[in-house]
């Protein structure tokens, strides 16, 4: 069987503090059945300069497009690896993700795709919002269609999936602005569950500029139109509706 191949993708604009943390924290595992892709939207900052830095070590553009969406997709038309993930500039993996990942993939062929734990830090690496964290890790005890349907359960930056998936399912919808990822998790869920790791293996960062941090209103906004497209039963969506309504309240109180 061929080795397994991670091509990662990471859309950014405009988070030159943060992104070379991003991306050390992929080479910094020295493993070489990893590309990293960074999909620049024409950044104004320091960015193209820290890119610039890795010489061969990473593959990478920076123009004007259409957003973050449509990075992601210029990204993963890119990509060489079976398996596939993206990260946001301004997130991190944690020491020995993708060893770990590899290593489920290798072990069991026949998932298609998994997720996994993670942490929520600051602009300065601190730990916050641990109570959403373990809220998401007691919901993934419940790995089912219409527990996703409810509350998005999955942490973005702790998911990979094959190439499979993205062939079957699709490329992610370019129309949606904050929760491109969820869209995308519906989608898959109806084909395929997710191998679930009880293993912490990204940081997900919330800061000023981030939209988890200043637009959440909005994404949850979209979130419900979202969950609307894939799901018809009534109950579900008014579980979903009061659940949102729920989390703006916490989020408005702890901003």
């Amino acid at each position: 069987m061929a080795e397994n191949f991670l091509s990662i993708v990471i859309p950014s604009y405009n988070q030159g503090r943060f992104i070379k943390q991003t991306i050390d924290s992929i080479l910094n595992e020295g493993l070489p059945n990893v590309e990293v892709l960074v999909m620049d939207g024409g950044s104004k900052d320091e960015t193209v300069e820290v890119l610039k830095s890795y010489g061969d070590k990473i593959q990478w553009v920076s123009e004007k497009d259409k957003g973050q969406t449509d990075a992601i997709n210029k990204g993963m038309r890119r990509t060489k690896g079976n398996i596939l993930a993206y990260i946001n500039s301004d997130d991190y993996y944690l020491p020995g993700t993708l060893g770990i990942i590899l290593n489920y993939f290798n072990k069991k062929p026949l998932v298609k795709w998994f997720t996994g734990d993670y942490i929520i830090v600051d602009e300065k690496n601190k730990i916050i919002q641990s109570f959403v964290v373990i809220y998401k890790r007691i919901l993934r005890l419940f790995p089912f269609y219409w527990v996703l349907s409810i509350a998005n359960f999955i942490s973005q930056p702790s998911t990979f999936w094959s190439r499979e998936v993205l062939d079957e399912i699709g490329a992610f919808d370019e129309s949606l602005h904050y929760v491109m990822d969820y869209d995308f998790w519906m989608r898959i869920y109806r084909k395929w569950r997710p191998g679930i790791i009880n293993e912490k293996l990204s940081a997900f960062r919330i800061h000023g500029q981030s939209k988890g941090g200043a637009q959440f209103e909005k994404q949850f906004a979209e979130e419900f139109e979202v969950v609307k497209k894939y799901q018809k039963n009534g109950l579900i969506l008014f579980l979903h509706k009061i659940h949102n309504m729920l989390i703006n309240w916490v989020y408005r109180r702890i901003k």
